[in-house]
Formats: C-alpha cells, sequence, structure tokens
C-alpha cells in the first residue's frame, strides 16, 4: 500500500505572516516558490564576491536609469515569492516600499550559481518565464559562463543564448548597458 504524504502549500500572505509572528525571522534563508516554503543553500564567497561584484558594477552604470536590488524578493502571483541574487527594476519613487516589485518592475534578473546550478535552471527559470519575467541571466561559476534568458512564455523562455570570457553582454531594457563576461567572472 503506496502512502500519500499531504502537502500544505501557502500563500505569499501566509508566508509574511509566518514573518511577522516570528515562525519565520529575518535569518532563515528561505524562499517561497509555488507554496512551498523552501530552504536556500548557504552563500560561499565565490558566490558573494560575484553579487557583490555585480552590485558594484551596475550601481555605477544603472544608477539614474534603474534601481538595483540584492538578494531582495519578487512576488511571482499569490504563491511565490523568490529571492534571486540580483535585479535591475524599473525606479519608483517609494523604492518599493508599497510592495515588493512585481515583474512587470522587473528589466533584468540575475541568479548567480556554483551548487544551485541544477535547481536555477530546472526550477526557477521555468518559474520566471510563466509569471513573464523578461530577462534572465544564469551565472554559472563553475563552467565560467553566462546563461541569457529572453522572450519569456508559459512554457520557458524563447530565446537563449551563452556568453564566455572575451564576450559583451547588454540588458535589453537598457541596451546600451553594458558588461563583459570578463568582468563578472573577474
Amino acid at each position: 500500500m503506496a502512502i500519500q504524504l499531504l502537502r500544505r502549500r501557502f500563500t505569499v500572505q501566509e508566508y509574511h505572516q509566518m514573518g511577522q509572528v516570528g515562525i519565520l525571522s529575518e535569518d532563515d534563508r528561505v524562499e517561497l516558490l509555488e507554496g512551498e516554503i523552501v530552504e536556500m543553500a548557504p552563500i560561499g564567497s565565490r558566490h558573494q564576491a560575484t553579487v557583490n561584484r555585480l552590485n558594484d558594477l551596475f550601481a555605477a552604470r544603472a544608477r539614474s536609469r534603474a534601481l538595483l536590488s540584492v538578494q531582495g524578493p519578487v512576488r511571482l502571483g499569490g504563491d511565490s515569492e523568490p529571492e534571486p541574487d540580483v535585479m535591475l527594476l524599473r525606479r519608483k519613487d517609494d523604492f518599493y516600499s508599497a510592495g515588493h516589485p512585481e515583474p512587470s518592475d522587473v528589466l533584468l534578473l540575475i541568479e548567480v550559481s556554483d551548487s544551485s546550478v541544477d535547481y536555477d535552471r530546472e526550477v526557477k527559470l521555468p518559474l520566471y518565464a510563466r509569471h513573464g519575467i523578461t530577462e534572465v541571466w544564469l551565472i554559472g561559476l563553475d563552467a565560467g559562463v553566462v546563461d541569457v534568458f529572453r522572450d519569456p512564455t508559459p512554457s520557458g523562455f524563447q530565446s537563449t543564448f551563452q556568453a564566455s570570457r572575451g564576450q559583451n553582454l547588454s540588458v535589453e531594457a537598457l541596451t546600451d548597458l553594458g558588461l563583459a563576461v570578463d568582468e563578472i567572472l573577474a
């Protein structure tokens, strides 16, 4: 006889309530993905250095045109609130104090991956595509490449390409904002 496990899925609202009443704290490394609270992998030094580097590069180049969000949440419907490593967001006067950014606010979303590359590719990328995030970069630290995903559909991204050292990337929503892969992976 097979045992069926029952799962309880949570909404974004319930997830936030868990934080408000102390079930989850700011120190818990979790995110809400499709109703499930998922523990995030610890951040290694290479991963954090890459996030810091991206923060430095984008802060200098996108300052007046986009808001830089580092390891902040994005609300994807009623049951998902991942915390990507870096996002470039449409500027808002309130800096999103009225609510977390939503897909239409995201100009670029970046996931930095070392140990989590398969998870990011198989779980997070399809989620981002289904919710219409227009451009995602998956930085594979072990492979030394940046995979770029554009043109989201409910079944995935229609346009993908890989950039490696010696190549340049530009943000589709800010075409004059470019980075060399060598700068990202320094």
